[in-house]
């Protein structure tokens, strides 16, 4: 999600990755359509609401545990998006949320499948600028 030429980072407060800074976005619930489960992902972790604007890409991430063995795998669907009301706090899987500016990722630790995304969509959003 995009505001003023930055982005919405949320501070993982469980694991995998805790303490790392990721998207905002969760699991679907039995029965829940893609952009419902996402607008409702955004809201209990950023308190905002959003206008889902488009998919911008799948994403597929694998952790490994200490043996090698696949530990979490994972299929992301990434959205552009825009906040339409609320107001920005961290909660239920969050431990902090920030608005970043590109020039600032590299001072957020930020997995690297997910900050190639990030860069992705900050290079969509100067494009369309």
């Amino acid at each position: 999600m995009f505001k003023d030429g930055c982005i919405l980072l949320v501070q993982r407060d469980h694991e995998p990755l805790k303490g790392w800074w990721s998207l905002p976005g969760g699991a679907l619930e039995t029965g829940e359509r893609l952009e419902e489960g996402l607008r409702r992902e955004i809201r209990e972790e950023t308190g905002l609401e959003v206008e889902v604007l488009s998919l911008f890409e799948v994403f597929e991430t694998i952790l490994p545990d200490a043996e090698g063995r696949t530990e979490y795998h994972y299929v992301l669907l990434d959205y552009l998006c825009r906040p339409a009301s609320g107001v920005l706090a961290a909660a239920t899987d969050a431990r902090s949320v920030a608005w970043v500016e590109r020039s600032q990722l590299s001072n957020y630790q930020i997995a690297k499948g997910t900050l190639a995304v990030v860069e992705r969509a900050f290079a969509r959003m100067d494009e369309e600028a």
